[in-house]
């Protein structure tokens, strides 16, 4: 049941990602992943991954039709309740205003959308037209604006990646983004930089990075954890399957979250 508005969620995300503690949003793709999360009482909001939603449906990350997207994702908002639900939109498509009012009409009341490494200016403005529909549709929308100056680097120096992120995180957050999104495989020492040059910082949870407790106490607002929750499920499911090929039986414990 859900007794909070969209306008009242917006603004619970949005307190979340200011409050002191890192937000810690286990990323989801379909109803059932989202049931099975949403009945953790430590669940806050949700997060869907795109990546995630588009392996599902076939397609690789980043070539899923937005309908299709917002199709599942309205699917995982319908049954959210009162917990807020930000959505992964890839690069917010063609015209970002046009995909922030549609986000919002299935219910989104946050998103992250990637810079794909464009000049900055226009990606900047893009920035701003999230910012300026969402402000036109009455809510305070939690854009989560991911640079990709780590993921496509290209092999340049770490320290210019850096300096990239911040110019564009500064510039994010001061066309009205909430939160910026750096993912990575990020040490202590990148990510306090990261944190002091920008503010309000996001990251992603990968093999060999930092823990959320430790990503916390640097400073971090929010961690994700991007397809990794499906790979970890896809490979239980395989595992199992291997398993039941061998005359083997369904493990004593399996809960019924289906």
């Amino acid at each position: 049941m859900t007794t909070l508005s969209l306008e009242g969620r917006a603004r619970r995300l949005r307190e979340l990602h200011a409050a002191p503690e890192i937000l810690r949003v286990v990323n989801v793709w379909d109803v059932v992943s989202a049931k099975a999360v949403l009945a953790l009482p430590e669940t806050r909001a949700l997060a869907t991954a795109g990546h995630s939603i588009a392996a599902s449906f076939g397609y690789d990350d980043g070539t899923i039709p937005l309908e299709t997207t917002l199709d599942m994702v309205g699917r995982i908002v319908a049954v959210a309740g009162d917990v807020p639900v930000t959505a992964d939109l890839d690069d917010g498509y063609a015209d970002t205003a046009a995909t922030t009012r549609r986000a919002i009409g299935v219910g989104v009341v946050g998103a992250n959308m990637e810079d794909r490494l464009r000049p900055l200016e226009e990606s900047v403005s893009r920035v701003a037209a999230v910012v300026a529909a969402a402000e036109a549709e009455g809510v305070p929308f939690a854009l989560n604006a991911r640079t990709d100056a780590f993921v496509r680097a290209g092999g340049r120096p770490v320290e210019d990646s850096i300096a990239d992120a911040i110019t564009r995180g500064r510039a994010y957050l001061d066309a009205g983004a909430d939160v910026v999104f750096v993912p990575g495989v990020l040490d202590a020492e990148t990510t306090s930089r990261l944190v002091e040059g920008i503010g309000r910082v996001s990251v992603i949870g990968l093999p060999g990075a930092l823990t959320a407790a430790e990503y916390e106490q640097l400073g971090v607002a929010r961690i994700s954890y991007g397809p990794l929750t499906q790979r970890v499920a896809l490979t239980a499911f395989q595992d199992v399957a291997a398993d039941l090929y061998r005359d083997g039986v369904i493990p004593e414990g399996t809960r019924a979250l289906n």
